[in-house]
């Protein structure tokens, strides 16, 4: 009969062929976009050597061989399962790509492994009615076979890569692991013992001994090899087989607790058990050496994100073995969550597809048999996923289908060989099935597995990916500016400080001014990131302040971000270098900053560093005891002793609160006598003792104002808040109470403060009682080329009153100078001695006012003194 075509189609013996026609669409898709991907990275045309051709090999052997060995099923098993050879086909195709994007010569391999399995499936359908047969009739030889061959790793067995146990046997670049042979035989020999057992048997004990026993040998034997993966997949087998055969739900929690038991000791007993188990539990203890692997695979999983970095656009090498024992993460990386959804699916759906066989086999050998090679996909699939995901501890086994390996691309196809002749002979002779419970539990938990792998899955790419790509151990980063442009810092007269160089793919990181490493900070494929380059790094690297569809267009097309966007800053250059230049041979920092406006004008530390030079002096600069990577203008925290005395004394007038002056003015800390920073030019004359910064004037002070009061003015001047400017700072906070507001005004009780604050807090008496807003990134130049402002100034806070600052100003003026100026010692808890510089100009009608905070470990603060004055009148044009 001519049925019309469309008809003709939908019959199982044309649904296969339909299907593998989609899977043939979308490898070459897949296959398209891994050609081109080499000039999508650089976002140019290329000449067509340049491009990715081999890969094309894969698809062309793969077509030919797959619709080969489908077209022979078809003709061989009339009624065999329609679904299962397109949905393992489009597995090994998508795996087969994944390798060959990888690496050259494993995808080669693998292609001629995906030939050899193919031609070997067809050729054992010449004997299709003779297998199922004779593997049961022979289950002892099989196993005892697979045993015997397994066994002669002890004597002949070699790893290929040269790391780990030795599992495989071979020489000359062909290596076949008789474990994975072993999983079959297993499933062989338990289907055929209990088909044949079973219906003589009554109770458990019977059914569990003698499978037991050659079970444990299978086990013990994968033990001692050390091939604790492969262990794992053989119990979980057993145990499913048990269960379905006993139909007793105590088999599935023995089982559990046997694991649980067998993983407690092996965590006491085995080293590598031991070391796995602790990088599951928390791989970020030791994330470069013993959990380097699991956190690698997660941070590719991160890379992905929801769609995928795009085929070819990834970094998955990064992850090492990401071929064979991480090629979910490698898949996962360029195709995002919606292809780990995918991959889950059609490994669920092969499971599912292999328990209906089950129900529907011609007898109780064939139905233990689907059950069993279902059991072998989910489990290895689950245990491998599970491992790169931290669902389960990592174990060294392959994904069918999928992952690279020549062993386990043949005995996969070679249970999906069996699966074919159960589910063909099922068809018109399928045996009732007395109890289908089990099966459907079964298949509910495997199922629920895979959906928790995707949820998994999920909560690494989507929800924890943005946290994980910022880690500095995070190499994608540094390889993604190679291709992406990274806008440049500016000085506030739009000269370049850093800046990129070179062209697309060999974009390089270049500083401009080399003396300023510890301020500019540093962008490091191998270090990471430091000072303005981490605080504005979404914006350089082009991820904020950019058009939503640019993005979205970005990420779609290349797997990668927007050219990144220049930022201008508020320092001078010239400004900041004399500043550098003035600290020279010192332990300290300045800060210069506008009064009025809060901007920054120079920012310094010494010793410093030059970020050109970092791969070669990276371990002398963390040897240093100098710690010239610290930033110690805003990242150190120093007490500031006596130098908050003009405040306090401020605050006391203001509040009519001024007591008299005290007879003592040394006080003791903790036994530490603290003494003026240098002798006061009147013992009575509160402004004289604060001058000199006495701390026993400074105690009677923080008595007179009381706790809330000072606990209001040091809130006020922002010492317990960091500065909002795009750099990292340590975490200033309030303390709770200050019950001892005499020692808290000494500045010496705990409280640490950075030069940044202090640079603040001298802006008031400059400013009219105001504290301004730090700034220090001014503008953003746009997608179109238009400069923004980076943000809108926050409104300064009123402080002191304008009278109370300018005659506090004036009280602290220079003789020499149009400038006010204090200086104090400070001590540290280590006993180191700091000393502190806070100055600033007098108001003088339209002259932009500016202050300057300086700090010097272990020097005088004539020193501090001498560099505050040269680099301030420097500022103010004097």
């Amino acid at each position: 009969m001519n049925l019309p075509r469309p008809l003709r189609r939908l019959l199982p013996a044309s649904v296969s062929a339909s299907l593998l026609r989609l899977a043939a669409a979308f490898l070459g898709l897949f296959a398209l976009a891994l050609t081109l991907a080499p000039a999508v990275r650089q976002r140019s045309l290329l000449p067509l050597a340049e491009l990715r051709w081999a890969h094309w090999l894969g698809v062309v052997v793969w077509v030919l061989a797959l619709f080969w060995l489908d077209r022979r099923t078809r003709e061989a098993l009339p009624n065999r399962d329609p679904f299962i050879i397109p949905v393992a086909g489009l597995l090994a195709g998508w795996g087969l790509l994944t390798i060959w994007r990888l690496t050259f010569e494993f995808g080669l391999r693998q292609t001629a492994w995906l030939a050899v399995s193919c031609a070997l499936f067809v050729l054992a359908l010449r004997y299709r009615e003779r297998i199922l047969p004779l593997l049961r009739r022979y289950k002892y030889v099989w196993l005892l076979a697979g045993l015997l061959i397994t066994a002669l790793t002890f004597l002949f067995g070699t790893n290929p890569s040269g790391i780990g146990p030795d599992l495989w046997l071979g020489c000359c670049g062909l290596y076949f692991q008789p474990s994975e042979l072993l999983k079959l035989l297993l499933i062989i020999y338990l289907a055929a013992y209990l088909a044949d057992r079973q219906p003589l048997m009554t109770g458990l004990l019977p059914l569990l001994a003698p499978t037991a026993v050659m079970t444990g040998a299978v086990l013990l034997l994968l033990m001692v090899q050390r091939d604790l993966g492969t262990a794992w997949v053989f119990v979980f087998i057993y145990t499913i087989l048990i269960y379905i055969a006993a139909g007793r739900r105590r088999v599935l929690l023995a089982s559990a607790l046997v694991l649980v038991l067998a993983m407690v000791a092996g965590y006491e007993l085995v080293g590598l058990v031991h070391a796995r188990i602790d990088s599951w539990l928390n791989p970020w203890v030791d994330p470069t050496n013993r959990s380097y692997q699991i956190v690698q695979a997660l941070m590719a999983i991160a890379a992905g994100g929801m769609f995928g970095r795009g085929p070819g656009l990834g970094s998955p090498g990064f992850v090492p073995v990401a071929h064979s024992d991480f090629i979910y993460t490698s898949i996962v990386e360029e195709s995002g969550l919606l292809g780990a959804i995918a991959l889950l699916a059609l490994v669920a759906f092969l499971v599912v597809r292999a328990l209906r066989i089950s129900l529907h086999a011609r007898d109780a050998y064939q139905r233990y048999l689907a059950i069993g090679l279902a059991a072998y996909i989910a489990s290895q699939s689950l245990l491998i996923i599970g491992g790169n995901i931290r669902m389960l501890p990592l174990t060294g086994v392959t994904l069918p289908f999928v992952s690279y390996g020549g062993s386990s691309m043949l005995i996969s196809f070679f249970a999906l060989l069996l699966l074919c002749l159960v589910s063909h002979d099922g068809v018109h002779r399928s045996a009732p099935v007395l109890n289908s419970r089990p099966t459907l539990i079964i298949a509910g938990l495997l199922l629920g597995a895979f959906a928790l792998a995707a949820a998994i899955t999920g909560w690494w790419g989507v929800v924890r990916g943005p946290d994980l790509l910022t880690r500095t151990d995070n190499a994608r980063r540094g390889l993604s500016d190679r291709y992406v442009w990274r806008g440049a810092l500016l000085d506030r007269d739009y000269q370049p400080l850093s800046r990129t160089g070179g062209s697309a793919g060999d974009y390089t990181r270049e500083y401009v001014q080399t003396s300023l490493g510890n301020v500019l900070g540093y962008s490091h494929p191998q270090f990471g990131q430091s000072g303005l380059e981490d605080g504005l790094d979404p914006i350089l690297r082009g991820e904020e302040r950019q058009p939503a569809w640019g993005l979205w267009l970005n990420h779609i097309l290349y797997g990668r971000p927007s050219p990144g966007l220049d930022v201008q800053l508020s320092l001078d250059l010239e400004l900041t270098l004399h500043s550098m230049d003035a600290l020279e041979g010192q332990r300290g920092a300045a800060v210069v900053m506008d009064a009025a406006s809060g901007e920054v004008l120079a920012l310094a530390s010494q010793p410093g560093f030059s970020a050109a030079s970092l791969s070669d002096d990276w371990q002398s600069l963390l040897a240093s005891q100098d710690s010239p990577l610290l930033n110690r203008a805003v990242q150190g925290a120093y007490p500031p002793g006596g130098v908050l005395g003009p405040w306090l004394l401020a605050a006391a007038r203001s509040q009519n609160t001024l007591p008299q002056a005290p007879a003592e003015t040394a006080y003791v800390l903790n036994e530490l006598a603290l003494e003026c920073t240098r002798p006061p030019l009147a013992s009575d004359d509160w402004d004289a003792l604060v001058e000199a910064a006495c701390p026993g004037a400074l105690a009677q002070l923080g008595l007179a104002l009381g706790e809330k009061n000072l606990m209001d003015l040091y809130t006020q001047l922002g010492l317990y808040s960091a500065p909002d400017v795009p750099l990292r700072q340590p975490a200033f906070s309030a303390p709770a109470s200050l019950p001892r507001p005499g020692e808290a005004a000494t500045g010496q009780a705990g409280m640490l403060v950075s030069p940044l604050q202090l640079a603040r807090v001298a802006a008031t008496l400059s400013n009219g009682g105001q504290l301004p807003a730090a700034q220090l990134a001014l503008a953003v130049k746009d997608a179109s080329g238009e400069w923004q402002p980076y943000a809108e100034p926050a409104a300064a806070q009123p402080v002191l009153s304008s009278a109370a600052a300018f005659s506090q100003a004036q009280r602290l003026a220079a003789a020499d100078a149009p400038i006010w100026e204090m200086s104090a010692y400070a001590f540290g808890t280590n006993g180191r001695r700091y000393a502190w510089y806070l100055a600033g100009s007098l108001s003088r009608g339209d002259q932009p006012a500016r202050v300057i905070a300086v700090l010097l470990e272990d020097s005088s603060t004539p020193r501090a003194i001498s560099i505050g004055r040269a680099i301030l009148l420097t500022a103010l044009g004097e």
